[in-house]
């Protein structure tokens, strides 16, 4: 899919790899609606880009809903470009410390990551299905974010590594259910990345992060990840996977 000209719409956009995202598409000539969960945030990143900004919570279906109306009603077309990356990384052991459980994040994780990520790609793909189909018969393309630690989650990752490994899994079988529309379902992910979490960490800290990062051995730059994003529209023979962007890393146990 040639980007110039497109609508889409970033979650998690007014920051890290959603505003990398969001600049990156509006910089290729799409026509860009930022959904963030901080509208202020959002709004920055809109204005910078000349797109515009949506406030939603991702795991509200209905909210999610009057987002993809709005985008719609604002650019006159519904996307055809819709990459989720709103999320949150939350921490905690199955059996804490006292034996202090963690129902509470783990269930606040998946709400976000996971509930949120498959409530923006239904809605996404609904609003596709009804549009004219472009070459090869497409109509659109969902990107998930996943992350490494749905294959490699360290200690205190259970809830975050269950969200992201349940989005690497539904990328397969959304591909097969939405190709009949001729909607392609991807997922990006992501190993370390340089977002605001990573740049609030002291340097010997982040350093002892990279180092186990073989090449390059840095954190990823949120634009890399923006690039996969246009590689992954622009190919239409990408489909139904999760690609791993992570300089070869392995994350240890902790």
């Amino acid at each position: 899919m040639d980007i110039s000209g497109q609508i889409a719409l970033v979650t998690g956009g007014g920051s890290g790899l959603g505003a990398a995202t969001a600049r990156h598409l509006a910089g290729q000539g799409a026509r860009v609606a930022i959904l963030d969960f901080d509208i202020l945030r959002a709004q920055a990143v809109a204005d910078e880009i000349g797109g515009i900004a949506v406030q939603a919570d991702v795991s509200d279906e209905a909210a999610v809903g009057a987002a993809f109306d709005t985008t719609t009603a604002h650019f006159g077309a519904a996307p055809r470009i819709a990459v989720s990356c709103a999320g949150v990384g939350l921490a905690a052991r199955i059996v804490g410390r006292e034996g202090k459980l963690s129902f509470d994040v783990f269930e606040k994780t998946l709400k976000v990551n996971l509930f949120g990520t498959y409530n923006v790609m239904s809605h996404a793909a609904r609003r596709m299905a009804e549009q004219e189909p472009m070459e090869d018969g497409e109509r659109g393309v969902v990107i998930n974010t996943a992350s490494v630690a749905f294959e490699d989650g360290q200690l205190g990752q259970a809830a975050y590594a269950a969200s992201k490994g349940a989005i690497a899994a539904m990328c397969l079988p959304a591909a097969r259910e939405l190709a009949q529309s001729g909607i392609r379902v991807m997922a990006i992910a992501p190993g370390l990345f340089l977002t605001p979490m990573m740049e609030s960490l002291p340097e010997d800290v982040t350093a002892k992060i990279t180092a186990n990062i073989p090449f390059p051995a840095r954190l990823g730059a949120p634009a890399e990840f923006a690039l996969l994003a246009d590689q992954i529209i622009r190919n239409r023979f990408l489909n139904g996977t999760t690609i791993r962007l992570d300089g070869a890393v392995r994350l240890p146990p902790r």
